[in-house]
This record gives structure tokens, sequence and C-alpha cells, in this order.
């Protein structure tokens, strides 16, 4: 087998050392002999592999030293240093800083937020009902009178005929979109009635806002959305805009975003059971697993949820065994899983009651220790099992219990209305799907009146993470006005100083994270949002690369990183602090070689002159090509994405102002100039005086902390593809991070057809740092490189590696791949002239059998990321099967049986049967989805697989083991660069061939597999302060009515449509009755209906009833934990880096 594989290695062994082809590197210069053929000694081989790896690392080395400039760029910053200064980043100074600026920047916020809702309260306070008003009587601007649909259909669609005032609009800036700042605007959701009674008194009143909205962009023009919030659904904001709805179905409501609900009251532990025997079959069960549904996007992250089904024995729904955290996932999963419920059985309430209780008392999990409740979904049943609630629940009543009659059937609800009743819950019904919605989110109310009493102690500004246009919301509950619990909502924008952050170099960052570990700042911070239901949570250890240090980071601060293709094994120290008055905290990351950074000092406004007419375009054909990063180095530079358009506005603002004007950043500016002059003394002093042809180099460059990119020469600049901000290029980025040269081919993903040669030159960039050490300080200010021609140096490695020279006529044999591969398994170079068209792709698309044997033999090793933040096409859904998911099927003996024919479960099949009729939607398997969620794109998770080289460093050799068809490879690192050069006997059958190995980004499961074991072993939380989940003076007999759907959609007699997603039914709902306002009663309400009440057996005490032992009677108050003023962690870890952390912008 050896004689065979390396017969091309020993026919070419006897020929003598190749003659370096550039004067000036001898290769007598190394100390490396052609070895002598010794066919039987696989020794030779390797002697063999070493001589050319050394000739190629000669090779690199050579032209580095001769085009990059390293040693000169060194000369030019020493010659220049009293030009600069080098300055220290203390980073618990820094940080501690940074966490000032954002404080003060939002205590402007929360007093805007507090003259907001005192305003409204007292607005309300002095507002007359009027039961004869009419919509003639309100003028306000009707903000879906000018929806903007996002329809790629581009269909037609039909609006509401309204009586909106009409406004114009004009661009802003600041919010990147029209708005008039002279109005409001008002948002009511589809299915409410906009001229009801409830409705017109709430625009009445609210009118006076706008005034309030208006003195708070004035006393703060940094402020952005105001927004005000009601339990009727009115959601009024500033500036007005139209409204933008995300399909053709906007079922948008202001009651059942994360922000309002986490302002109307207080963490919840909730368990949900579902009634699953038998009756409840068919359309019932759809109507339960919906309600379930909408029922969990009413938590937020700072809640815990278990589901449960239960017939004869209750069992969860999933494989979580307690109550995990309602986050999204976890939350996904329920939904998932509620799917598969199937009709059987008989009811037995006291197992599901039993579970629910055993599940609440389980004190050995992590859980929210406010609110307990527990929701029950069924359609009728004739046990109280007052048995239970008197084991677990009285006296004291801890738990809450809330049912909900599904279906439409002739059970009697007495025994459901008295379990809500006498456990301080409410009763709901639920007999249709436009029920739904409304019924899953009024239990809110309900948990909100211990808040409302507690007044002033409850008023308190709460923070949420960041929502889909990067708002985070600020939302404050209001005092007990007229029995009302509105609830107020602000957001704001908040810009990091660009020089404090850019100050830490290209791959050090700032970030924030609230209270359950979600970051709120953080370059990877990147959501593709497309839908409004649920806010940005995007975990700290999910933004960065697991380790159990970044755990510890994440208690009382956090930290990160990524990049798409390259994992690097890199330093960083984190330190991190909190930001007072709020819940979160800031952390800061700083790389080794950023402790220190250049200040520029240009005193000499000649010289600035001089350096700036470098940046000129007249200069660029002698001296280069000049990008300049697009940063904010005056107040009014206009930005643009174009880096020539750019440079124009910077060209023009500089004629009007001086580098050390106060309306321009003295350090960006004076840094940008400085390293105008640097690099345009390293063309002087280097480039102009080689010829990049001789050696075939496309170009050479250089970029600078400063912002400027120079390619020389000029008509390089048109191939030019890296971006212009430095910060943000990889070959910077890994340059720094990484010792030697840095091999970037042009990226190509699997799909990729191959590049063009014959109509493109292709061009491979090799970089290196530039490290400084200035007064025994270190520092990395700049990076260096060449652009390699890839079809020259193709042809040139054929000749390296071999023994032969480029004149030579022997060595056509091509039974022998030498390839260059990169640390993240990308095929650079290759001697095999079909590879060309392949260089920078993964190599395993190349060469599965090779590249499989690497990874299998250890050169490289992998990891696996996961982007939570990504978007999808839908999945198809499969239709497939006898029968819909939960659609109960009865057996031959039971259409045989006079009894099942009278059961109910024969009842609701027939009723299923008549629906299927008109909404065959019903019988759909697809899942149920909810308001905001479009058909055609979801959010998924993207799974990337990056490869990363081993710590094995010594030559290697091995055989790829398959018979006749075996392979024998050699691979060998390449000193002081991050490539690995191989050689291998080319395939001699296709037998062989292995599984190839994936690393572009593929669709994950929807679901981790490992979800479960996860939820054992959760992540670090803090939860809120403080709980507001009893007071003594709660009335708790308004409890539910039987008859509680009605909320005022529409006048009597008319009807209307109640559209959810692709499934609607028509009805006629009465409109709202007149009646006597008072505290929390439920809208729509009959009118003299009676409140519910428990029996006299189960009335302990009048109102709520005793409170426990020790609690206060407006709330109470955990025990906080101590969060350090600052704190340094460091740790030698591979990270993911951020992939673009500058500049960056964190908006409230």
């Amino acid at each position: 087998v050896w004689l065979s594989v390396w017969k091309g290695a020993v026919l070419l062994g006897g020929l003598a050392a190749a003659p370096s082809p550039y004067p000036g590197l001898r290769m007598k210069d190394v100390p490396v002999a052609a070895p002598s053929p010794s066919p039987a000694v696989p020794g030779t081989a390797w002697a063999f592999m070493q001589y050319w790896a050394r000739r190629l690392e000669q090779e690199i080395d050579g032209v580095m030293r001769i085009f990059g400039g390293v040693q000169q760029l060194r000369k030019i910053y020493d010659d220049n240093k009293n030009l600069f200064e080098v300055k220290e980043n203390v980073p618990r100074k820094l940080v501690e800083k940074v966490a000032g600026d954002i404080e003060s920047l939002l205590a402007k916020k929360v007093r805007a937020l507090k003259r907001l809702a005192n305003a409204a309260e007292k607005f309300q306070k002095a507002h007359h009902w009027q039961d004869n008003i009419r919509e003639e009587d309100i003028e306000y601007y009707d903000s879906k009178a000018d929806t903007e649909y996002d329809d790629p259909d581009g269909e037609e669609i039909e609006r509401e005929k309204s009586n909106s005032l009409k406004l114009e609009f004009t661009d802003d800036d600041n919010f990147k979109t029209k708005v008039n700042y002279s109005y409001a605007a008002v948002q009511i959701p589809t299915d409410i009635y906009k001229g009801s009674t409830v409705i017109l008194n709430e625009l009445n009143w609210t009118q006076a806002l706008e005034d309030v909205f208006i003195e708070n962009r004035k006393e703060d023009p940094s402020l952005l959305w105001q927004v005000f919030g009601s339990a009727t659904g009115v959601t009024r904001y500033y500036p007005a805009t139209p409204w933008r709805a995300p399909n053709k179905i906007d079922l948008y409501d202001v009651r059942r975003r994360p922000w309002y609900i986490q302002g109307a009251s207080s963490p919840k532990d909730m368990v949900i059971i579902v009634d699953v025997s038998g009756s409840v079959s068919g359309l019932t069960l759809k109507l339960m697993k919906t309600s379930v549904y909408e029922m969990l996007d009413t938590l937020s992250d700072d809640d815990y949820v278990n589901v449960a089904s239960f017939n004869e024995k209750a069992k969860p729904v999933s494989c979580f065994k307690h109550l995990v955290q309602a986050n999204i996932r976890n939350k996904k999963v329920f939904k998932e899983d509620v799917q598969g419920m199937v009709a059987k059985g008989t009811t037995d309430y006291k197992a599901g009651f039993e579970y629910a209780f055993d599940q609440l008392q389980n004190s050995n999990i992590t859980r929210a220790n406010c609110n307990k409740m527990i929701m029950m979904f069924t359609d009728g049943g004739e046990d109280r099992v007052q048995d239970v609630f008197e084991k677990y629940n009285w006296p004291n009543k801890t738990v809450r219990v809330f049912t909900f009659s599904v279906g439409q059937h002739n059970y009697d609800v007495t025994p459901l209305q008295w379990m809500a009743c006498a456990n301080k819950g409410y009763y709901f019904e639920i007999p249709s799907i436009g029920a739904i919605r409304i019924n899953t989110q009024e239990y809110l109310d309900v948990l909100g009146r211990p808040m409302v009493l507690a007044g002033n102690r409850a008023k308190q500004v709460q923070w949420t993470n960041v929502y889909q246009d990067a708002l985070v919301r600020t939302p404050q509950p209001q005092g007990p006005t007229q029995g009302e619990g509105d609830h107020t909502s602000t957001a704001h924008h908040v810009s990091l100083t660009p020089p404090v952050l850019l100050q830490l170099g290209a791959n050090g960052y700032v970030f924030a994270i609230d209270l359950n570990g979600y970051v709120l700042l953080h370059p990877n911070l990147q959501p593709q949002i497309i839908n409004f239901r649920e806010p940005v949570t995007l975990d700290f250890l999910d933004a960065e690369l697991e380790d159990e240090n970044k755990e510890e980071v994440s208690r009382p601060g956090t930290a990160f990183g990524a990049q798409d293709q390259y994992i690097d094994e890199v330093f960083r120290t984190y330190t991190w602090a909190p930001i007072k008055s709020t819940n979160y905290s800031l952390g800061l990351v700083l790389p080794p070689y950023s402790t220190y950074y250049i200040q520029a000092n240009l005193s000499d406004q000649i010289l600035q002159v001089k350096y700036f007419e470098y940046l000129l375009p007249n200069s660029f054909e002698s001296e280069g090509h000049v990008f300049i990063a697009p940063r904010e180095y005056c107040k009014d530079l206009d930005l643009s994405d174009n880096n020539t358009e750019f440079l124009e506005n910077f060209i023009a603002l500089m004629e009007k102002v001086t580098p050390d004007s106060k309306q321009c950043d003295n350090f960006l500016l004076h840094n940008l100039i400085l390293d105008t002059g640097i690099t345009q003394k390293l063309v002087d002093q280097v480039w102009k005086d080689q010829d990049l042809n001789t050696y075939s180099l496309l170009a050479v460059f250089a970029a600078t902390d400063g912002g400027i990119t120079r390619v020389f020469p000029n008509k390089a600049a048109d191939d030019w593809e890296e971006e212009p901000e430095p910060f943000n290029a990889s070959f910077y980025r890994r340059s720094l991070d990484n010792k030697g040269y840095i091999f970037k081919p042009p990226y190509r993903d699997a799909g990729y057809r191959g590049l063009d040669l014959e109509n493109n030159t292709i061009g491979i960039l090799v970089s290196t740092a530039v490290e400084l050490s200035i007064e025994g300080k270190s520092l990395k200010p700049a990076v260096v490189g060449v652009k390699l021609d890839l079809e020259a140096w193709a042809e040139k490695f054929k000749v390296l590696a071999s023994n032969r020279t480029d004149r030579d006529q022997l060595g056509t044999r091509r039974d022998l791949i030498c390839v260059l591969i990169d640390d993240g398994g990308f095929l650079v170079l290759s001697n095999q002239e079909d590879h060309w068209y392949q260089v920078g792709k993964f190599f395993s698309e190349v060469d599965a059998n090779l590249m499989s044997a690497l990874y299998n033999n250890s050169f490289y090793a992998r990891k696996e990321s996961y982007d939570f933040q990504s978007v999808c096409a839908p999945e198809a859904p499969s239709n497939t099967g006898a029968a819909p998911r939960g659609v109960f099927v009865p057996t031959v003996a039971d259409l045989l049986s006079l009894a099942w024919w009278t059961s109910a479960a024969a009842w609701s099949l027939f009723q299923q049967f008549l629906y299927s009729l008109t909404y065959s939607s019903w019988f759909q398997t697809e899942e149920v989805v909810g308001d905001g969620m479009e058909a055609r794109e979801t959010s998924c998770i993207m799974k990337q697989t990056q490869y990363y080289f081993s710590t094995v460093n010594a030559t290697y050799n091995a055989i790829i083991d398959c018979g006749n068809c075996s392979r024998l490879f050699h691979a060998q690192r390449l000193a002081n660069t991050n490539l690995l050069f191989v050689v291998a006997d080319k395939p001699l059958c296709s037998q062989c061939e292995s599984v190839k190995l994936l690393q572009a980004e593929v669709r994950a499961p929807p679901r981790d597999p490992n979800q479960c074991e996860l939820v054992d072993r959760p992540r670090y939380r803090k939860g809120p302060h403080i709980c507001f989940d009893y007071n003594a003076t709660e009335d708790t007999s308004d409890c539910g009515r039987g008859a509680s759907f009605s909320p005022s959609l529409g006048p009597p007699g008319r009807p209307r449509q109640l559209s959810f997603l692709s499934t609607s039914i028509s009805m006629p709902v009465p409109g709202p009755v007149e009646r006597e306002r008072r505290p929390l009663r439920r809208l729509g309400d009959p009118q003299g209906a009676a409140p519910l009440s428990p029996p006299a057996a189960a009335k302990e005490e009048p109102g709520c009833g005793q409170g426990l032992p020790g609690r206060a009677g407006t709330g109470r108050v955990p025990r906080p934990r101590a969060l350090p003023a600052t704190r340094t962690w460091k740790s030698g870890v591979g990270v993911l880096r951020p992939r673009s952390p500058h500049p960056p912008r964190l908006f409230f």
C-alpha cells in the first residue's frame, strides 16, 4: 500500500531543491535539504512533507516581510510618537462611567413616564361617564385608517370605514418612519367595537394625554415612543404614525403584550389542567387547545407554568415534570405538545386538582413564588371537589382557581362557578373560537386587584427586555382610579457614546442584561422578529459559546462572542456593575491587547491639513484608495452605506468646520487624520518601491483602529469586498486575536456554483497584526496584509509543493492531492485545477472522505452554535393520517351501542360534523397559530457547526482504510499561519465516499432535543423584588357570571365577524348594555347579573379571607440578592466572536 500510494513522492525524490523565484529569498537561507529517495521507508515520505511545508512557510513569510511592512510600520509609529499618547483602559472606571451615563439617561425617561402616569390618573378621576356619547362627538386619529399591511401578494385590503382625522406625515430620522408630532394616534383591537360606549368614554378622557405627550418631548427631545395602554384595549401612542399590520388580519391587542401583562400583575406560578375525557372530543377539544395556546401567551419570562391533561388520571402534556420558566422555548414545547392531546375516558376533577396543587407546593424547584393559580378547562361536570380545596387551599386560599367552561353544551355550570368563587378566582365561558382571546386574558384583572389596592406602593417602574422596534418599554401601573387598572408605558432611545466604545478596540465591547439573563445590549443581538407577540429574549449564554465561567458572570452580570465561520481561542477580561435604579447590569469585555490605545495629539493645524489631503480622491492614484469607517465624527455628518458617498459627505463637512470644532468628536476625528498620515508614509516607504505583479499580488493594504483602510494600488479598490469599518472586518478582528499570518479565502457556501476565474480576478487575503511596544505598553493599533492572485498562486503552489522548479517539464502527475486548508476547514489553495473553482468552500464539499479523516484524526475539533433569532419559511404541514389530532374516532362497538349515541361524545362528534360542512379548516391538522404570526415565515433556530484546529500540532500521517480503495494522507500545520498542509492520494474509487460534514447553517429541529434535561438545570435568574398577590381589603365576590363573553363588540343586533387567522365564525353579538360603573366590573356583563358567591360552608370570612401569617396587607417584599458594585472575571476560553459590535446602540 505504501509504495503504490507514495510512488509520486518517490519518483520526485531525487530532484534538487528548487531555488526561490524571489530575489533576496534564497532556499539556502533555510536549513532544509531535499531528502534522498528511500521508497521502502515511510519516514522518507514524511521527510518530503516536512521539506515541502518548510518551503511554503518560507515563501509566505518572505512575501509578508517585504510587502506587509510590519517592521516598517512599527518604525513609522515610533518616529511619530510625538503625535499621539498611549492611554490606558481601566475596565472598572469605564464600566462605572458608562453605567452612570445610562442611568442618567434612563432617569430622564422615568421622570417622563411618571409625569404621564400621574396625569392619566388625574384625567380619569375628573372624567364624567357619558351614557349617550356618540362617535361623532370624539375627534381622534385612528391609526388603522391608514394601515400599512405587510402583504407580499399586493392584494387590495378592504379597510373599515372611519371618521378618523386626516393627518399629514413627514419622514423622521429618529423614528425611521413618517410621523406627526402634533397628534397622538389611537389603535383599537380588531375584535372590539370602537363605537361602544365604553370605548368612546375611554377615547374621551385619554384625549387630554396628547398635551402631556407633547410636553414630555419638549422636556426630553431624545424621547421616542410614548404609549398609553388601557384595560379596555385602547392604545394611544405618540407621535402619530399609521399603524403597520403584520398581515391582513391585524389581531394586535395591547393587553396581550408582554410589557402590559408584566405591568398589570406580579409574577405567576400557573398550572393549567385540561379535561380530556371522552365528552370533550372534536370541536370542544380544539377550542381547549387553542385556549391553552392563547393562555400561554399571557405569560412572561417572570412567570412559571406547567400544563397537564386529566381524565381518570392526570399527567403532564410534555416532558416537563414540574413548573418551568415561561420563556419562549418552553412555551413552544407546551404549544406543540398540547396539540397531541386526545379525548378519552371519564372525568375525575380530583385527579386534576390534586396534581395541580402538588405542582404548586413543590418547593424544590425554581419558581416565581408570588401569585399561584390553577386554570381548569373543561366542558362541565357535577363534582365540586370541596375536599381537595379543604385539604390544599382553605382557609388561607393562597391559590386562585380559574375555571373555563368550553364549548356549547347543556351541562350545569354551577359547580365550575362555585370552584372559582370559593377560591378567589373567576369563572369564564368559551362557547366559540371568538371568545378565546378575550376570556384567556381577563384573569389578569383579578390578579391585578392587590396591586391596585396597594396604592402608591405599587407605583414602581418595571423594566422589560428589547422589543421588535428596538424599544425597551418601561410600564408603570396607575393607582386606583374609579376601580380601573390602566397602564402606561413609554419607550426611549439611548445611544452609547462611540469614543468610550471605540477605545476598547475591535474585539472589546459592552453588554447589558436583565434579571432573567437576557441581553439588552450585545453585539450578537440582531433579531429578525416577524411577530409582535414576543419580545426579544436572547439569553446571554446563547449569545456566546457556553463556558462555565460565563454562568458565574450571568449571576450578577453577564458576557459573550461570535464570527460566522470561525472560532478562536482567546483571552478576555469581563468587568460588570449594576445600572442603579434599574433591573439591568452592564458589562465590559476587554482583550489583553486593548489595555492600551492611541489618542492622537494633532495640535499642529498645518499637519492636520497635510494629512487630511491624503483623504482627497485626487491623491488616490498615487497613494492608494482610502476607505474610512462610517462613524459619527461630527453631529451634522450625513451617514451613508456607500463609502464613496460617505467620504464625499465627510470632505464636504470638513470644508466648513475644523477638526477641533465643538460639533465634532475630537477623539475620533484626530485619530482618523493621524492614521491617514501614518498609512501614507507606509505607501511612500514600502509599497511604491515594489512591483506587485512580479510577486503575483493583487493589492497590499493596511487598516487601523482610527478607521482608515488604505488599499494600494488604487485600482484594487474596485474588487475590495471587506467592510470599510475595520472593527467589523473579519480579517482585522481575527488578525488581532491570532499570532502570525491569517489567510482568508473568498467564502462560498455549499450551494455556490463556483468561482468565475475566467471573468474575474479572485484574491486571497493574508493579514497580520502590527504589535507595538511603547514605553513598556503593548498594543495593536493596525493590521497589514496582501491580497494574493488566486490563479497565479495556485500555479506557484504546485511548484512549491514538489521538488521541481517552475521551469521543469516533469511533475505533471496528478495522482497526489496537495491542498492548504485554513483553521475553519475552508479550502485556500490546491494543486488540482478542478479545485480552483471551489476555493473558499468548506473542504468537505470538495473531498468529503479526506475532510472526515482529518476530523476523525483530531486535526479539527468542532463546536455547534445556535442562532435563536432567525426567520425561516414555514415548514409544509403534514396532512397525512386518518383523522386530525385530537379528534375522537368511535369504534364499531360504539356505533352499534345505543348508549353511545345518547352520550356527550356522540353529540360532540355530530356537532363537529356540522361545523365541518361549512368550516373545513377545523379538520386541518396544522397547529393553531396566534395573532401577528405570518403564514409565510416564522421564527426558527438555525444551527451552524464551526470547525477549528485542535491541540494537535505535530506532523501526522494515516491511512483512510477502505480495502483496495484505501488512501494514505499526510497533514502538517504550517508554522506562523492558520493553515494546514495536506498531501493525499487521489481517490481510487467511489466505494469509500463519506457522508459530508456539515458546516453551513441549517435549520435546527423546532425544539431542542435536550430541552427536557435543561429545565432540570435552570439557568440563574433573579426575580422581581416585590410581590403583590394578597390584600386584606380585596373584594372577591365578583367572580364570574353565566354569560362572561360579551366584550363590547358591537351595538345590539349588529352581527360582527370574529376572525382568528384562517378560522372564523360569524355570530350576532349584543353590544354593551347600560350599567352602573363599579370597580372591576366585567365589560359586557348582562344588566343586573348578580355575582356568584361560594355557599355558606365556604364563607369563612367576608371578602378575601384571612391573610397568611407574617404577610403584610399590601404585599410582601422578598429579601433582595445583593449585587456587587463591580466585578472582574478573566477567562481563557474559546468564544464565538460578536458579528458586528461597532457602533453598538441600545434602544430603550
